[in-house]
C-alpha cells in the first residue's frame, strides 16, 4: 500500500480537504440525477459507491478523528447503505500507512531517541495501519515487539474534525440533530482518551491484568521505558488478525464456540466486575493465536461505566422486564427514552419503538445459550435497525432519545454481536452476566 509522506495537521489545511470533499460528493450527486433524467428507474448504488470512494480516500488521508467517525458507522450495519460499510471498515485496519521519516520524526519528539537506537530491529514498513495510529514489528533482547505510533495532530485535531463531520453525517446519514449534539461531547472524550498513549498505557496494564483470568484470553506485556504520549509498545502475539479468520472461514463449530465464548466472557467480565468495558470491538483489535486463544492488544478506547447509570440500563437486560410494564416505563423515564413532557402520542411511540428494541437486543439474555449464526435473529435486527432510521418521528424529534453514557455501551454490544455473527458462535450468555446491581 502506497505510504502518505505527510498529513494536513492545520485547521486551514484540514477543513480545505473536507470542502474539497463536499465538492466532489456535490459532483457525484449531479452525475446522479443527470442520468437519472434519462433512467428514471435507477438505484442509487452507483451514487453510494462513488461517494463511499470519495469520503473513504479524502478521510484516509487526514487520518485522525474523522476516519475514527467513518470507522464506527462501518460497524452500525443498520446506519449506512453496504457500499460505505464496505469501504469505511477498511478504516479498521487497512489504511494507508505513514512514511518511515515522519516515523522517525514522532520518536525523535516523544522518546528523543531514533528507533534504531531503541531497538535491536524495527521495520521500516508498516505492519498494519488504522485511524488513529500505525503498528511497527520491532526486536529486543530476543523479544518480538509491536510498536503502536500515533499520526502526527491527532489529539490537536479532534474537536475541529468533529466540527466539520458533522454536516457530512446529517445530511447523508440522516441523524437526529437532537441526538448527534448531545452525543458528540461523549464521542469527543473517547476520542480524546485514544489519542492519549500514557493513559493507554495505563489502562492497558490494568484491565489485561483484571481480565488475565479469563479463560482463552492472551494479552501482552506492556513496556512503560518505550513508551510515551504518542508511542506504545507492548508484545507481539502471533496469529491472524480477526478480520482474516472471518475471510479464511476455516475454523470448526467448537472452535467458532471457543472464541465466541472468551469474546462474551471478556466482554461482561468487564462490565459487571471492573465496571469499565473495552468499548472498541471491531476484528481489527483482536488476533486469533496458533492454540486458537483471544489475543486483546488494543484497550485504546474504554468507556468507564456510572454506577448510577449501570444501576439503571442494565435492567434493560434482565429477562422479566418486559413482563413489568411499570417498571419498563420507569427505566425508559431515567434513560431518557421518553420524556414527562412528551404528549400522550409521543410517549405511546416511542415506548412501542424501545420495547421492541429492548426485546431484540435483549433476546439473547433470555435463554441459557444463545445460536448468534441465526439468520432470521439478524434479519429482524437490521430490518428493525433501518425502519428506525427512516422513521420521521427520530429524524425530527427535538430531543435526544436516550443518554450519552449508553452511545458507547450500545455500541459495544452492537459490535460484540457482530462479530459473533461472523463466527456464527453458540455461546453461554449467563457467563459472567450478573443482572442484580
Amino acid at each position: 500500500m502506497k505510504e502518505q509522506k505527510s498529513i494536513p495537521v492545520g485547521k486551514v489545511q484540514r477543513a480545505t480537504k473536507f470542502i474539497s470533499t463536499g465538492a466532489k460528493i456535490g459532483t457525484n450527486y449531479l452525475k446522479h440525477y443527470s442520468k437519472k433524467l434519462v433512467n428514471p428507474a435507477l438505484s442509487k448504488d452507483e451514487l453510494h459507491q462513488h461517494n463511499a470512494t470519495d469520503i473513504y480516500k479524502s478521510l484516509s488521508e487526514l487520518k485522525g478523528s474523522a476516519l475514527k467517525v467513518a470507522q464506527m458507522l462501518s460497524m452500525d450495519k443498520n446506519l449506512l447503505p453496504t457500499a460505505y460499510q464496505q469501504q469505511f471498515a477498511m478504516a479498521q485496519y487497512s489504511a494507508p500507512p505513514l512514511s518511515y521519516p515522519l516515523v522517525v520524526r514522532t520518536f525523535e519528539k516523544s522518546l528523543k531517541k531514533r528507533p534504531a537506537e531503541i531497538f535491536d530491529s524495527f521495520t521500516t514498513a508498516a505492519s498494519n495501519a488504522a485511524s488513529i495510529g500505525q503498528v511497527h514489528q520491532a526486536s529486543l533482547k530476543g523479544k518480538k515487539l509491536a510498536v503502536k505510533i500515533q499520526y502526527p495532530g491527532v489529539a490537536d485535531s479532534v474537536k475541529s474534525d468533529l466540527a466539520m463531520v458533522k454536516p457530512i453525517a446529517l445530511r447523508m446519514f440522516n441523524l437526529n440533530v437532537a441526538e448527534y449534539d448531545e452525543f458528540i461531547g461523549e464521542v469527543e472524550s473517547r476520542l480524546l482518551e485514544e489519542a492519549d498513549y500514557k493513559l493507554e498505557l495505563k489502562r492497558s496494564m490494568e484491565l489485561s491484568s483484571q481480565c488475565a483470568g479469563v479463560p482463552n484470553l492472551v494479552f501482552p506485556q506492556y513496556y512503560p521505558a518505550y513508551s510515551a504520549d504518542r508511542i506504545l509498545t507492548m508484545d507481539w502475539i502471533e496469529g491472524k488478525p480477526l478480520g482474516e479468520m472471518f475471510k479464511a472461514n476455516r475454523w470448526t463449530q467448537p472452535e467458532r464456540n471457543r472464541i465466541g465464548q472468551a469474546l462474551w466472557d471478556f466482554y461482561h467480565f468487564q462490565i459487571h466486575t471492573l465496571r469499565a468495558v473495552h468499548a472498541d470491538p471491531h476484528p481489527g483489535n483482536f488476533i486469533i493465536t496458533p492454540d486458537n486463544k483471544l489475543g486483546i492488544i488494543d484497550f485504546g478506547c474504554v468507556k468507564v461505566v456510572p454506577p448510577a447509570f449501570y444501576k439503571v440500563y442494565f435492567q434493560l437486560l434482565d429477562k422479566d422486564i418486559l413482563n413489568n410494564q411499570a417498571r419498563l416505563h420507569t427505566v425508559f423515564r431515567e434513560l431518557r427514552f421518553i420524556y414527562p413532557d412528551d404528549s400522550a402520542k409521543d410517549s405511546a411511540f416511542f415506548s412501542e419503538v424501545f420495547t421492541q428494541l429492548v426485546e431484540l437486543l435483549g433476546r439473547p439474555f433470555r435463554t441459557p445459550h444463545f445460536d448468534f449464526a441465526e439468520p432470521g435473529y439478524f434479519k429482524s435486527l437490521y430490518a428493525f435497525g433501518e425502519e428506525i432510521g427512516q422513521m420521521k418521528a427520530f429524524r425530527e424529534s427535538k430531543k435526544a432519545r436516550g443518554v450519552k453514557d449508553a452511545l458507547y455501551v450500545n455500541r459495544t454490544y452492537y459490535g460484540l454481536y457482530n462479530l459473533l455473527h461472523e463466527l456464527r458462535a453458540t455461546v453461554n450468555t449467563a457467563s459472567f452476566v450478573d443482572f442484580n446491581p
